[in-house]
């Protein structure tokens, strides 16, 4: 007798599954997940039974169960050796012990019997109780098995020089090249089908497939059709589930005769008659996953399975689950792309409502990319652009983008204040240090601790204060004015300027060295006249917040005044154009904002070259001289009359200065002293 047996079980109206037993392997039985055989039923316990070899027999022992186990109809206490053909009852499902499958369908015997009155074996042939017999078949005979293909490795040749083995493997490199570049998964199934009809003994074949999200342990009838094809006039039939979970389970392809038909994949004519077929089932497997199987099978009689057809499909199984992996693999790149370039959208949407940034124009975005890039980082940051373009805003926006968010955003305008009041303000000072200190002041970079600092203005900063901020952002530490404790912060610096930092380093008016520190990451923010796409949308944003502040029923702009905002060419940038609007709001008489009501200067912007009193994009020429005196004029009111900073920005000596100041009658437009 063979130690090699067999449960057949069956739960409710169908047979489910066959499970092999194995000697010197302990099998459990129960509704817990962790069993071996796991039945799906609330009068089962959670570890029901277990069957094991004992002194040559298999044995079944009942493990203390809550509603107890029957074979036959005899309820068993303690162990009871397992013969062929005993039924266990395990509350409504049945297992049956088979050291032979076709004991259990055999060819004279009903697959399904009700226990005789001692209820202890599966009727006999010729038995006369057949209350319950499901089905008459003929026996099914698993002929080959295989684990592993043999036309992956080298083969002997034939008489012509080329081996079968050599030939079948051509063809597999040739289907795996196809498969490889299929787009997807019913493709790549019509390809593996029909080299597979072409190469192997069968009429009929399909790809089944787990469901792509599938989780735990698979069925038979868990499995999708994919794809199928056949070559005689009657249709697929699908593989029985008792087949496909075995050939799932144990990872092994298999090769089958006399398979019943129509519960499990045959066909009945139309007297009813089944065709017996021969079958090949081999898993979609790769490692220890399994994703499906193939399924080929034969009704003509002439066409019959070999094992050379097994080992090639199983070969073809295995470069379809290489094929089904990266597929599955570029699927998942595909939606981690979508779902980045969606959280990527979102994330831009959300740091234009955190910073007020406004506008769609390329520049507009390129500087929000920007942004969300440098936010994540903890460098120092150089905002350069011209004045009112909204460098602040820029700085608000990477702080709240940052993980420094939770934290305080600080600022401090570096150019309105002298050196003694920007040194007390940026490191605060001691009581007494200077008169008028009656107190102890915190500054700026204490306030700003694991916040972010934004110092506007950089290029204003003196020198002996460049110097001390210099050390404090290489990571030393600083001492309050007046005091002598030294003081640690972690501050993440964003500073700003509209100046040309490179031309005031080439001429010793800013420090190299925290040129170089500062410009670790630097952010150009657009003047508004680059972008004049987001000209309207300023100019609407603006209204909507001044018209809702001040109750005024304004519906829009003419046509005209929208033009005149477009072609104008805002010197002042955002600042200009938000201010321009708001004026405008308050002294519009109408219910719509015209030219009339648009107050625009006439001062030049930075890089004209044309009139310098023009207002608009018109050209009127004038002499070298009258932009020279103007730029000139402008520089001086710019710097309050310095006239050595005014030298310095201007490029000149300071006695060339004073020559052009006569030359132009300048001096009576300085301001007078009080």
């Amino acid at each position: 007798m063979s130690e090699l047996a067999y449960l057949v079980i069956r739960e409710g109206s169908k047979w489910s599954d066959v499970f092999r037993l194995v000697p010197g392997q302990s099998v459990t039985i129960g509704r817990a997940p962790t069993n071996q055989v796991v039945i799906k039923d609330e009068r089962c316990s959670r570890t029901h039974v277990e069957i094991f070899m004992s002194a040559g027999q298999w044995t079944l022992r009942d493990l203390d169960s809550r509603n107890g186990t029957k074979v036959g109809d005899q309820r068993i206490t303690g162990d009871w050796t397992l013969r062929a053909g005993d039924v266990i009852r395990i509350g409504r499902s049945q297992l049956v012990f088979v050291y032979r499958l076709a004991e259990a369908f055999s060819e004279s015997s009903t697959l399904v019997r009700r226990s005789n009155q001692d209820g202890s074996r599966l009727g006999a042939p010729g038995s006369s109780d057949d209350s319950s017999v499901l089905a008459a078949c003929e026996p099914t005979t698993i002929t080959h098995r295989r684990g592993q293909t043999k036309f992956l490795l080298p083969g002997e040749e034939d008489a012509s020089g080329v081996s079968k083995m050599g030939r079948a493997a051509a063809k597999l490199c040739r289907m795996a090249f196809e498969l490889a570049k299929a787009p997807d998964v019913a493709t790549m199934a019509g390809l593996a089908l029909d080299g597979l009809s072409e190469a192997t003994h069968t009429d009929a074949a399909a790809l089944l497939l787990l469901p792509r999200d599938f989780r735990g342990q698979p069925g038979g009838d868990d499995l999708e059709v994919v794809a199928s094809q056949s070559a005689s006039e009657k249709r697929y039939h699908r593989v029985s589930n008792v087949l496909a979970s075995t050939v799932m389970r144990e990872g092994e392809a298999v090769l089958a005769r006399n398979v019943m038909g129509d519960s499990t994949l045959g066909s009945r004519d139309s007297k009813g008659e089944i065709h017996t077929t021969s079958v090949i089932c081999a898993p979609v497997r790769r490692g220890r996953r399994v994703f499906g199987l193939v399924h080929l099978y034969s009704t003509n009689v002439d066409l019959v399975p070999d094992p050379d057809d097994l080992e090639f499909t199983l070969a073809v199984a295995d470069t379809v689950a290489v094929a089904l992996v990266n597929l599955n693999r570029r699927q998942e790149l595909a939606d981690n792309l979508t779902q980045v370039r969606t959280e990527n959208v979102q994330l831009r949407e959300r740091l234009g409502v955190h910073s007020e940034i406004i506008g769609r124009s390329a520049a507009i975005r390129e500087v929000t990319e920007e942004i969300a890039q440098a936010a994540a980082a903890n460098s120092t940051i150089l905002i350069r652009g011209e004045s009112g373009v909204g460098k602040e805003l820029v700085a608000r926006a990477v702080h709240f983008s940052s993980p420094r968010r939770e934290s305080v955003f600080v600022c401090l305008n570096c150019a309105a204040l002298a050196e003694d009041l920007l040194a007390s303000e940026l490191f605060g000072h001691e009581r007494g240090a200077f008169t008028g200190a009656t107190d102890r002041k915190i500054g700026k970079f204490e306030a700003a601790h694991k916040g972010t600092l934004m110092l506007d203005e950089i290029g204003e900063m003196s020198p002996g204060i460049q110097a001390k901020f210099l050390r404090v952002l290489e990571g030393h530490s600083f001492e309050r004015v007046g005091g002598n404790k030294p003081i640690s912060v972690d501050v993440r610096v964003i500073a700003a300027t509209n100046r040309d930092l490179e031309k005031d380093v080439a001429e010793g008016l800013f420090r190299r060295d925290l040129y170089f520190r500062l410009h670790v990451l630097e952010i150009i923010v657009p003047a508004l006249r680059k972008r004049p796409e987001d000209i309207p949308i300023l100019a609407e944003y603006f209204l909507q917040k001044f018209v809702a502040e001040t109750g005024r029923r304004i519906r829009g702009f003419t046509p005209e005044a929208t033009e005149q905002l477009r072609n104008y060419r805002w010197p002042g940038n955002v600042r200009e154009l938000k201010n321009v609007i708001e004026r405008a709001v308050v002294l519009c008489r109408g219910q719509e904002i015209g030219p009339e009501d648009l107050l625009l200067t006439k001062l030049a912007t930075a890089g004209d070259t044309g009139d310098p009193m023009a207002g608009d994009s018109r050209f009127a020429p004038v002499s070298l001289a009258d932009i020279e005196r103007h730029h000139i004029l402008a520089t001086l009111q710019h710097t309050g009359w310095n006239k050595s900073r005014t030298a310095g920005l201007l490029g000149i000596e300071r006695s060339t200065l004073d020559r052009k100041i006569r030359r132009y009658s300048l001096a009576d437009q300085a301001p007078r002293r009080k």
